[in-house]
C-alpha cells in the first residue's frame, strides 16, 4: 500500500501527516509512506485542495485534516481490496 500526504508542509499537513503514521502504527500497517510538497504533483494526484492524502493513487481525503480514526477506516478498506 502506497501512502501519500499532500501538502506544502504547512501545519495542518504536518498534522494529516502525523494523524497518517498514527493510524498505520495502530492497525500495524506497514506501507510505503511519502510526503509530496511540490505543488506541481499535487493537481497531478488529483488534489485540488490540501491537506490530502492518496491511498493506492486515490485520493481519499482533501482540504480538511482527518482524524485518526477516520484514517484507519480508510486504509482498512483499501487493504482489503
Amino acid at each position: 500500500m502506497k501512502i501519500q500526504v499532500v501538502g506544502p508542509g504547512c501545519p495542518r499537513c504536518h498534522k494529516t501527516e502525523e494523524n497518517v503514521v498514527n493510524a498505520c502504527a495502530e492497525l500495524e500497517l506497514n506501507a510505503d509512506f511519502e510526503h509530496v510538497r511540490d505543488v506541481m504533483r499535487f493537481a497531478q494526484l488529483g488534489v485540488m485542495f490540501t491537506p490530502g492524502v492518496v491511498v493506492d493513487g486515490e485520493v481519499v481525503f482533501s482540504g480538511r485534516i482527518p482524524s485518526v480514526e477516520e484514517i484507519k477506516t480508510a486504509l482498512s478498506q483499501h487493504a482489503g481490496r
